[in-house]
């Protein structure tokens, strides 16, 4: 059906719409007209994100978020989400001896924890036949980060099993900036979940020193 609406366990509906959290709606992606100097040609999937895998996903109401509505958005807690809450980064150079060792041991977990909630594709859509033969794979949580990254940058596949390396939709637009804001926040939150440790945050890097 090409919906991307789980159940949130904690109300069993779709998106937590019992509870009001969110509801199961069409996906709305931008209009605006691509600039001459892409060769789109409907083979790279990531062309109309993401309407070749999906067309209908949750869509979160207030201060909730998540791919089933079940979580807070950044900077809330509380089981309404409704408590703010400050975590602080800290420098990387100024991380204590004990501090840099959890830094690690929780990235060494991550890399030993197999992703309760996400898959990756391991295929294009077109190589699954249009979704009849899913090509889909359980990674850990570290790699899931690293796939991501590297999906969003890649080549784009176009006719003929060519490719073109001339575009990089992490790096070299506007979105440099917030995509990775979110790439790591999101990181930071699933570490939080793999460890159960909500105050853990990733550190920063002062990138003028």
């Amino acid at each position: 059906r090409k919906e991307c609406c789980p159940i949130w366990p904690t109300d069993n509906s779709s998106c937590g719409e019992a509870s009001g959290r969110g509801t199961c709606q069409d996906v709305v992606i931008s209009n605006a007209p691509v600039g001459t100097q892409f060769p789109f040609s409907g083979i790279d999937d990531r062309e109309n994100w993401p309407f070749v895998f999906y067309n209908r996903t949750c869509q979160c109401q207030g201060n909730f978020t998540g791919y089933n509505c079940g979580e807070c958005k950044f900077g809330y807690t509380g089981p309404n989400c409704d408590i703010r809450r400050n975590l602080i980064r800290k420098e990387i150079f100024k991380m204590t001896t004990a501090e840099k060792d959890k830094f690690i041991a929780y990235l060494n977990l991550a890399k030993r924890t197999i992703s309760p909630d996400y898959v990756i594709s391991t295929g294009t859509y077109e190589q699954m036949g249009n979704g009849s033969n899913p090509m889909f794979a359980d990674i850990n949580v570290y790699d899931l980060f690293v796939w991501m990254h590297y999906y969003a940058s890649r080549d784009a596949f176009l006719e003929d099993g060519g490719v073109w390396e001339n575009i990089d939709f992490a790096h070299e637009a506007p979105g440099f900036l917030p995509w990775h804001r979110l790439f790591l926040l999101v990181w930071e939150r699933e570490i939080q979940k793999v460890a159960g440790d909500e105050n853990f945050t990733i550190p920063c890097w002062d990138w003028r020193d």
